[in-house]
């Protein structure tokens, strides 16, 4: 299976992909991975999906190119931007960012939620979800709102992507001068 990356205008991947599910003559299936996010607005807290890779959709074929008339088809539909590397010769997508995209695949249809917890050093420890492995991409965690930036490299771009995450626990910090019993009062 192949993958090829086609780029079309932020905030219509979900219809472009569906426009190419619907066309008979399209022999290839269309695929936009998700993430989770919870997101707060006037107090209350929402559970939103939102494309992993905003402004691009990924086709998977058999074939180890696209024949030319596919290349037609998907460059009429509608918000089609340009396939990658170019329109001309779009490439599968490297082994690199193939093995990305079946670490995100393989929670499901969309990444839900990851589970972590902080250790003593206040340094977040991925227990499962689809952060797990992907540590050392962290770049920023916000604990109040409860999501991990993370850098993804994918078709040669760099992306940050918020990643949503649920506390589990924190580990208790030393404390520095104690003789060990907390409760005694002076």
């Amino acid at each position: 299976m192949e993958y090829f990356a086609v780029q079309v205008w932020t905030g219509k991947e979900d219809e472009f992909a569906d426009a190419l599910s619907a066309d008979p003559r399209v022999e290839a299936k269309a695929m936009v991975p998700k993430r989770a996010l919870e997101i707060r607005r006037a107090g209350k807290v929402r559970r939103e999906e939102r494309p992993l890779f905003p402004g691009y959709v990924f086709i998977a074929t058999d074939a180890d190119r696209l024949s030319d008339d596919q290349r037609w088809l998907l460059r009429g539909s509608r918000n089609f931007v340009r396939a990658l590397p170019n329109n001309a010769e779009p490439r599968p997508v490297k082994e690199k960012d193939r093995r990305l995209l079946a670490h995100f695949m393989s929670f499901g249809k969309v990444a839900d939620i990851s589970k972590v917890r902080f250790d003593a050093d206040d340094r977040i420890v991925v227990v499962e979800g689809p952060l797990k492995g992907l540590e050392g991409l962290i770049v920023r965690v916000d604990a109040r709102k409860r999501r991990a930036k993370i850098r993804l490299d994918m078709c040669e771009n760099s992306f940050l992507v918020d990643m949503g995450f649920e506390i589990l626990d924190r580990a208790a910090k030393g404390t520095e001068g104690s003789d060990g019993d907390e409760s005694r009062q002076p």
